[in-house]
């Protein structure tokens, strides 16, 4: 009787091996049929492209500032940043820059207009949780990391600057 119940133990577990086997396989199956089909090259291509013309914007806008308004480089340079981060904001506000980013990858997200983006696009998903519990506490979810290293990037390049002046190496 202890062999019969023991036969029929082991021949259950075995079935019970095969279905999770077949689940494993089903599983794998629709991973592979609901990823998505990238082509690298493809993806770089798109990318190289959208953060080209956003760059060459970049140029223009510096050129006509320069050449046309007589703007000193800095000048011009600020101008460019302001009005690059101010259309990003607008076409993240009309829900556009989605679309670029979608399309072009991390050639929309790596210049000035991507980081304009995050912040935009923060404010406008917690809009209706109102203006201080809202906005305010959720617009830096994501740049808010951005900005913290910058500064304490620059204050520790800034020390250690200080520190090489003292001893006459900077």
């Amino acid at each position: 009787m202890d062999k019969q119940k023991m036969q029929e133990e082991q021949k259950r577990l075995k079935e019970q091996k095969i279905q999770e086997e077949q689940k494993k396989q089903e599983y794998a199956e629709y991973v592979k049929e609901v990823t998505p089909k990238n082509n690298l090259a493809i993806q770089m291509i798109k990318a190289f492209v959208v953060g080209g013309i956003i760059c060459v914007i970049g140029q223009v806008i510096l050129n006509v500032a320069q050449q046309d308004y007589g703007l000193d480089k800095d000048t011009a340079g600020s101008w460019c940043a302001m009005l690059l981060v101010l259309a990003s904001a607008i076409l993240t506000g009309l829900n556009l820059y989605q679309k670029l980013v979608k399309f072009g990858g991390a050639g929309a997200l790596v210049p000035i207009t991507g980081f304009a983006n995050s912040v935009a696009s923060t404010a406008i998903e917690y809009q209706k949780e109102g203006q201080v519990y809202g906005i305010g506490c959720k617009i830096f979810t994501i740049a808010g990391p951005v900005i913290l290293y910058g500064i304490f990037t620059s204050w520790v390049l800034g020390v250690i600057y200080w520190i090489g002046k003292m001893f006459g190496i900077a």
